[in-house]
């Protein structure tokens, strides 16, 4: 009677586990960082700039620290844009509709604790990882390279 309870115990286990090992893990996203020689504003009022001079669409713009700062908490400044281009991100979602829950595409800018400005991103590429978008797919070279540009204006002198 003991080792029926035993093995009833261990088929319960795997029975509740070995789901758990099936589903799919979502790793780290590649991070792209860069340095701005600019304030957060600054950085983020130039980001802002060239995605409009560009045709694209700026959705939002949230400052994280003035939200903090509500909350009556604090934080160092860090500021998101929210943008996208219709011609872009369209074409990603036919290849996979679940890549609306990472667009419109995001640029955060921040002040690190040593009060260096950087600009983060994350690489277009892991559409492909999250989305089951083809790896080769045009779109996301585009893509790319738009936030590239537009992120290397941002932090032009």
């Amino acid at each position: 009677m003991r080792l029926k309870k035993t093995i009833q115990s261990l088929c319960l286990s795997i029975a509740l586990i070995y789901p758990l090992s099936m589903s799919t893990t979502v790793s780290a996203a590649e991070l792209i960082k860069k340095t701005s020689p600019h304030s957060v504003k600054q950085t983020i009022d130039q980001l802002e700039a060239a995605v409009k001079k560009a045709g694209a669409t700026v959705f939002a713009r949230i400052n994280h620290a003035a939200g903090a700062k509500k909350a009556g908490l604090s934080l160092r400044p860090t500021e998101m844009l929210m943008f996208g281009n219709p011609k872009l991100g369209t074409p990603a979602m036919n290849l996979s509709q679940s890549a609306g829950l990472d667009l419109p595409l995001r640029v955060v800018a921040f002040e690190d604790k040593d009060g260096k400005v950087h600009l983060a991103y994350h690489a277009p590429s892991e559409l492909s990882k999250t989305h089951a978008i083809p790896e080769d797919a045009k779109v996301l070279k585009k893509m790319t390279g738009a936030l590239d540009k537009l992120t290397n204006a941002a932090i032009k002198k």
